[in-house]
């Protein structure tokens, strides 16, 4: 009887700690969702600032262009050597 009772016991035990287990699984999971979501978010405003970084190096290329083609035509600086 007692090995019966013992093996009951343990299986409750066991029984409990899957319980609890499984618990801390879901918690997990729930918080990893909420971390894929933010990181989500974060990559989405990661590409808008790339995107904008490359469109400001754009304009500043025009920029540093028209500028020079201004201190040509002032005869501020030599011409480049050909």
């Amino acid at each position: 009887m007692s090995d019966l009772m013992s093996e009951t016991v343990t299986n409750a035990l066991l029984l409990e700690n899957l319980k609890a287990l499984r618990g801390e699984i879901r918690s997990v999971s729930e918080r990893l969702g909420r971390v894929e979501n933010r990181l989500a978010a974060v990559e989405g405003h990661l590409a808008v600032l790339v995107q904008r970084d490359l469109e400001h190096n754009v304009e500043a290329d025009a920029l540093a262009r028209r500028v020079e083609r201004i201190e040509r035509r002032l005869d501020l600086v030599e011409p480049p050597a050909s």
